[in-house]
């Protein structure tokens, strides 16, 4: 007869048993004190996390072989204490056992004193990457606090808003409007970098006139803090800084402004925002990372008026840009798209660019001194990118372009990119007799499935 299990004491009794071991025989293969363990099995003392970790190890069973019968251990049989209960959910975070946190949450916020310290618990998973945990943690916490509209609301449905950000651009959407009720009740420090993710989610979506007025929003709320930081004599030392240093922010809002006028190719407008986010007059910090930021925005300016340049229509400052940018790996497949897209609106002939960058027309990740290119512009960029140059090879009467109209119809479906998708269908419409039957076929597939 096989013996019921069920509590982690039966499971070692078991074990012991059926090895015919004695305890102090365990003790020296676990590593646990005799007199311990002894109380440990007996019901005299609460199992801890040391443990149940050199039980598991000692038995040559999976580390979180007992968590379920654990999850009982600190409720059941024992009072729930913080000391056990902390260090079970980070480690089943490590291990992927969603299912034993969800159970943890579930018991300690009956009781709301456990909020703040599941958050703080949250904070800290989050920062080591493992967003799926924290992600439910943020969630259990919001739905616990959702009626009190505090700092730590608003964090939760930040942090919530961060974790969703992927490739869908409809799921982008939707997490972006339910984080811009809770953007007011932030930290300012956040704030601003709440409103520098809603800029690039916005920008990515081509919601023009939304990302331009974030873009303001964020402006005046980085010279304030700029202003007042330059003016006080008081020390900041203790406040809630931002990711970056405040004039990043101040020249971002200048940058993204420059791109929205870019995509309504208003090149004057965006000339005069180059002006600003290279304009160093006013910078009164001289550390370590603003040298960096104006360095890096410095070399974005050079780029990009050489860029408006070249999209006004001026061939001529085509070679110039392309030595330019040629030593500026980690911006070549922005400026590669670039090109490719005045190439096809002023029928230029840009093989040699192409064959010269071909290295970088895979999709991948691209980097700068200030981290990863943002993921939703990048992808939205690589699916017009496609679009582009099946375009540009068709209109040079090349059946290749019939590949990349379905290399980009791929890519706007995995991102949801409808504008792309519209494109690529005109595109294949007026190009149909290029494409084999096979293509077709893919066409087809691939249409039929978006729809």
């Amino acid at each position: 007869m096989v013996p019921i299990i069920a509590t982690i004491r039966d499971a070692l009794a078991g074990y012991l048993a059926q090895q015919k071991m004695t305890i102090n025989q365990f003790a020296g293969q676990s590593g646990i004190n005799s007199g311990t363990l002894s109380r440990l099995i007996h019901g005299q003392q609460p199992i801890a996390m040391n443990h149940l970790e050199r039980i598991t190890r000692a038995m040559g069973l999976p580390e979180d072989h007992f968590y379920s019968l654990y999850v009982e251990e600190c409720f059941d049989h024992s009072p729930p204490t913080w000391r056990r209960l902390r260090p079970f959910i980070v480690r089943s975070a490590e291990l992927g056992r969603l299912d034993c946190i969800e159970q943890v949450v579930q018991q300690l916020l009956e009781k709301l004193t456990y909020a703040p310290m599941l958050f703080e618990v949250a904070e800290g998973l989050f920062q080591e990457g493992l967003w799926q945990a924290a992600e439910l943690l943020y969630k259990n916490v919001s739905d616990s606090e959702k009626y009190q509209n505090s700092e730590r609301l608003a964090l939760c449905q930040y942090r919530l808003f961060r974790i969703a950000l992927g490739d869908d651009q409809a799921r982008n959407l939707q997490a972006a409007h339910i984080f811009e009720c809770y953007l007011d009740k932030l930290d300012e420090a956040d704030q601003l970098d709440g409103i520098k993710h809603l800029v690039n989610v916005y920008y990515s979506l081509h919601k023009w006139e939304k990302a331009d007025k974030l873009a303001q929003d964020m402006l005046h709320l980085a010279t304030l803090r700029y202003n007042l930081q330059r003016q006080s004599n008081r020390r900041t030392g203790e406040e809630k800084k931002p990711e970056k240093p405040l004039c990043f922010y101040i020249y971002y809002s200048h940058l993204m402004r420059a791109s929205i006028c870019e995509e309504h190719n208003d090149y004057k407008s965006a000339l005069k925002f180059v002006s600003l986010y290279t304009d160093t007059s006013w910078i009164q910090k001289d550390d370590k990372e603003a040298k960096r930021t104006v360095t890096q925005f410095q070399e974005w300016g050079k780029a990009n008026t050489l860029l408006y340049q070249v999209m006004s229509g001026k061939q001529e400052v085509l070679l110039e840009y392309i030595e330019h940018i040629s030593t500026q790996r980690d911006e070549l497949f922005v400026a590669l798209s670039n090109i490719l897209t005045s190439a096809n609106r002023y029928g230029w002939n840009v093989d040699h660019v192409l064959e010269r960058f071909a290295d970088y027309i895979p999709y991948q990740t691209y980097d700068t001194e200030f981290g990863g290119y943002n993921q939703q512009i990048m992808s939205d960029q690589h699916t017009k990118f496609l679009a582009e140059l099946a375009a540009y090879h068709l209109n040079n009467k090349r059946k290749e372009g019939i590949d990349y109209i379905l290399q980009s119809l791929e890519s706007s479906a995995r991102i949801n990119n409808e504008s792309t998708v519209i494109k690529c269908a005109d595109l294949f419409g007026k190009h149909q007799d290029q494409a084999d039957e096979e293509a077709q076929a893919q066409y087809n597939l691939q249409i039929g499935a978006y729809l």
